[in-house]
């Protein structure tokens, strides 16, 4: 159950190019049975990708430069205009490349940057893909908005590692106060609103070794699926939730289940 204490939208997040840094937002519009819009929207395959870069569709994360794999990624920030297109990548809060992502000459501009920071292996040069029209490289094929409760966060920091942990390790949509921990686990097959969004609730998120990186400086410095299954019998962190009613979503709006 929501306690009397009121549970709220702290950090609104979306991530324009699948692997790279969080673009965060004061609000947004939601669609049902869409995610986020610009939510993962693009993403960087290698060489090695099943992804066709003429016709790109939805394809697991093995696809693509990601986290878990490709960690150098999280020493990269960005800045994202959606009026124009225009993503800036950012390393230690300066610019190191700009382009729309939109257009073709853009997107050379970006992979170029991208080809020369990271290592370079047998996966070739990156390439910049987009998703179809109201969809997303997301790591589940449905498009989910994922909430994260940061007082579980919490808990996973003072109880288990006893060490800082970023929420952004778990790179989610909306990070939520307020509730007590691992309270979203009782969310399971019912219903919040937010704002004007009405969700259902789908599933608890599994947790990979994207979440070892520190999204501060791109370093492996600890093991969190194994943390959280020594220290709570399971891998989860965060929720799963599917737009049933849209409408707009604000930072600061309050979450409450619906009857």
């Amino acid at each position: 159950m929501l306690q009397c204490m009121k549970i709220q939208i702290d950090e609104i997040c979306r991530y324009p190019v699948k692997g790279l840094a969080a673009d965060i937002i004061s609000e947004t519009n939601l669609v049902p049975g869409e995610g986020l819009p610009y939510d993962r929207r693009w993403g960087i395959i290698h060489a090695s990708s099943d992804v066709d870069p003429a016709a790109p569709a939805w394809a697991p994360k093995k696809n693509f430069l990601m986290l878990a794999r490709d960690e150098k990624l999280a020493q990269l920030g960005l800045e994202f205009d959606e009026e124009n297109g225009q993503l800036t990548i950012t390393r230690k809060g300066k610019p190191v490349s700009r382009g729309v992502i939109r257009d073709h000459i853009g997107r050379q501009t970006l992979q170029t940057f991208l080809s020369a920071f990271m290592p370079t292996g047998s996966r070739g040069m990156p390439k910049i893909v987009e998703a179809p029209a109201s969809d997303g490289f997301t790591d589940t094929q449905p498009n989910f908005v994922s909430l994260i409760n940061l007082a579980s966060v919490k808990d996973l920091e003072e109880r288990v590692l006893q060490q800082p942990v970023h929420p952004h390790r778990f790179r989610g949509n909306l990070y939520f106060s307020g509730a007590t921990p691992w309270v979203e686990g009782d969310w399971i097959a019912k219903k919040i609103k937010i704002g004007d969004v009405i969700l259902a609730v789908e599933e608890m998120i599994g947790r990979c070794a994207a979440t070892n990186v520190n999204p501060e400086n791109g370093e492996v410095d600890m093991n969190v699926p194994l943390s959280l299954r020594r220290g709570f019998g399971h891998m989860d962190m965060g929720i799963y939730a599917r737009v049933i009613e849209g409408g707009t979503i604000r930072q600061g709006d309050e979450i409450t289940l619906v009857d």
